[in-house]
């Protein structure tokens, strides 16, 4: 637990002890990676976002995305939608969880959500924003805080008025992905428009976009003067960023032990085979900027026998470290 001699930063009166955080992703931030980069130093947990509408009715798979474990706070339950008070129907259901601080995703760009004014697709709606903040904020008993981006795009830069009207109806913190949703991920996050957003608001800031290294972490705090940087894509197979690690520095062998904890975690939590198989995309990311034989990879990726991916890496770290 978090105690107010250690917080940074406060969320409404969550205490934050750090300023490097995990970005919620779909289909990455599940509990085993979010208690990893927790232990290697990510200050709050944001859970895989979940639509309101698989909320509102019976239990569903959806449920499970906000399953979290006692060393993880705070956790944010993060939810999406289009409609105000099913979005206070469904945070007053998820609050009975009792998750730290509940988060508004205004920021998803994919076709699927942001097409049906969900996401990023709340941003040309104000109206939506104000409404949502407004009874959330009136009814919930935790921090409501809320991603966005810069807008819809270059024409549509308005996350100004947006985060103004946030703050105004309650909202306790705004992180923001510096990037449009035009943009999706391509092209250079705008962090002047961050540091912009931190003169606005009198809330903490979290920013978002090209964070790459341990270095760009402080380049864009002293940049912008956010209060933390949100850590997403970089993360993928680099926990070690949360400890201010370069992954570059690292040898394989220190790879291999990260391999094999979150791996690990993966099984104790999923089971096997199901946890290995879930953990294959995160494995591609872990090796990725090594130069290892390519039906040694194809294998271990294959595999949904767990002893024999630990084999194979076993067989793999060998050979890096003592090649012959």
């Amino acid at each position: 637990m978090v105690t107010q001699e250690k917080a940074l930063f406060y969320v409404g009166n969550v205490p934050v002890d750090g300023d490097v955080i995990l970005s919620p992703m779909a289909g990455y931030s599940d509990v085993p990676y979010r208690a990893l980069c927790r232990t290697y130093g990510s200050a709050m947990n944001y859970t895989e976002f979940v639509p309101i509408d698989a909320l509102l009715g019976r239990r569903n798979p959806f449920w499970n995305k906000l399953d979290f474990q006692p060393d993880e706070k705070p956790i944010v339950f993060q939810i999406f939608g289009n409609n105000a008070q099913n979005f206070l129907t469904a945070a007053l259901r998820i609050q009975k969880l009792n998750p730290d601080i509940i988060d508004i995703n205004m920021g998803c760009s994919t076709r699927k959500v942001s097409g049906r004014g969900a996401g990023v697709g709340m941003m040309p709606q104000p109206e939506l924003v104000r409404d949502t903040f407004s009874l959330l904020t009136k009814h919930l008993r935790v921090p409501v805080t809320g991603k966005i981006r810069l807008g819809w795009d270059d024409d549509q830069r308005n996350y100004a008025d947006i985060a103004r009207i946030m703050e105004d109806n309650g909202a306790a913190l705004i992180a923001m992905h510096a990037r449009t949703k035009v943009q999706k991920y391509g092209g250079e996050a705008d962090w002047d428009e961050i540091a912009r957003l931190r003169e606005l608001v009198s809330v903490p800031v979290i920013g978002n976009g090209d964070v790459q290294t341990p270095a760009d972490i402080d380049r864009m705090k002293t940049h912008t003067g956010c209060n933390a940087v949100m850590i997403g894509r970089a993360a993928i197979g680099n926990p070690w960023i949360f400890a201010r690690r370069d992954k570059a520095d690292l040898t394989f062998t220190e790879i291999a032990q990260g391999i094999r904890l979150h791996l690990r975690e993966m099984l104790a939590y999923y089971g096997d085979p199901f946890g290995l198989i879930q953990f294959r995309k995160h494995f591609k990311k872990y090796v990725e900027d090594f130069v290892l034989p390519a039906e040694q990879v194809d294998a271990m990726v294959r595999t949904a026998d767990s002893g024999e991916f630990f084999a194979l890496l076993t067989a793999m770290e060998t050979a890096v470290s003592h090649p012959s």
